[in-house]
């Protein structure tokens, strides 16, 4: 079988599917395996790389399309592309099905097999296989970095003769995977974390990390079966609200990281809020391509309010694009592996298997 991948769109995404250590193991498993040329050439990844592993490399990207049996991506393909797809062809990516329903759905009716890993059960046999969770882990990790570049001040407590410069106070809105990073690299790098989250079962991983769980009074468990957090009722988003105003006063930085698969990203951190914030605070919010945690939250740009400012970036993993590429690229690898039969050299597209029918586009 013939499986490629094609340049990303370089402006916007600077992240590869196919790192030379994984074409390596596609090859072993069976498969003939095409890339453009330069495809990862701007993350050190050079063409003779590939090659020496038996990967061919072609100038034509519409011809390594119209061979291919499975193509893999990060994204879903231009529309150039993804017209000359044909069918029993199968896509394999983070495809987000909510913003592109209609291309998939035309992809649908041409029979071409869409999977988008965003999807994926959260069980144990597809933990390999999360994409969510390998992003976010690094994402969580380089909003406190770039938060913290921002912030004009040291972060941890130093004693000095000159007298003693306080540790600075950090709060995680959001306790996900991202959430969690956030609070442990806070840590590490010396500052008090705070974290809240509207799932309770967050409390403990929170404490493990050395972080304060900021508890909403008669708190119930907002939490889907998934294990992702479901919307909040109003009773409960007052409370949150007149918590955080509260605490908003003491803190220095802000992570956001709130998100509702498939909903615009919840409004934390409301307008009258931000009369409670200090001088200097800085909030790096991760829900900037999904509307943001903040009312002022701007993707791409660093906004001032009230001496506070506001940074959100539509792809922060551009930031760290070798160590997501090779992360997504196991990822995909895994999830492969689980849909192709080796004796017979072909997919295996088994709706029983619970991780293959969670992630086809029906």
């Amino acid at each position: 079988m013939n499986l490629v991948s094609i340049s990303e769109n370089k402006n916007l995404e600077k992240r590869i599917a196919i790192t030379p250590e994984i074409a390596k193991k596609y090859i072993s498993l069976g498969f003939n395996l095409f890339l453009p040329k330069d495809y990862g050439s701007h993350l050190g990844f050079k063409d003779n790389n590939y090659k020496d592993l038996g990967v061919k490399i072609l100038d034509d990207e519409n011809e390594i399309i119209s061979n291919a049996n499975v193509i893999i991506q990060l994204n879903l393909p231009d529309e150039e592309k993804l017209s000359t797809l044909k069918e029993d062809q199968t896509l394999v990516g983070s495809l987000n099905t909510f913003v592109n329903k209609k291309k998939l759905d035309t992809l649908k009716t041409k029979k071409i097999n869409c999977f988008s890993l965003e999807l994926l059960p959260r069980i144990t046999r597809a933990q390999s296989m999360d994409i969510l969770s390998s992003q976010a882990n690094l994402a969580g990790y380089k909003a406190v970095i770039e938060a913290f570049q921002i912030y004009e001040r040291a972060i941890p407590m130093m004693m000095t003769a000159a007298g003693t410069i306080p540790a600075a106070k950090v709060l995680i809105v959001g306790a996900g995977v991202a959430g969690l990073q956030a609070v442990a690299t806070a840590k590490r790098m010396g500052a008090l974390v705070f974290a809240t989250d509207v799932r309770m079962a967050s409390k403990e991983q929170v404490e493990s990390l050395g972080g304060k769980f900021l508890t909403v009074e008669g708190a119930e468990n907002l939490e889907t079966e998934g294990g992702y957090a479901k919307e909040a009722s109003e009773d409960f988003k007052k409370k949150q609200e007149e918590l955080l105003s509260e605490t908003l006063k003491k803190i220095d930085i802000v992570i956001c990281t709130a998100l509702i698969p498939g909903k615009e990203a919840p409004k934390i951190i409301k307008e009258e809020m931000f009369k409670n914030f200090q001088q200097g605070t800085v909030i790096y919010d991760l829900a900037a391509i999904q509307g943001g945690n903040t009312v002022f939250t701007e993707v791409d740009k660093i906004v001032e309010k009230n001496g506070v400012k506001i940074l959100g970036e539509a792809n922060i993993l551009n930031k760290l694009p070798v160590s997501a590429s090779n992360l997504y690229a196991k990822n995909m690898f895994n999830f492969i592996s689980n849909l192709y039969d080796k004796e017979n050299k072909r997919l295996n597209i088994n709706l029983e298997d619970e991780i293959i029918e969670k992630t086809l586009i029906k």
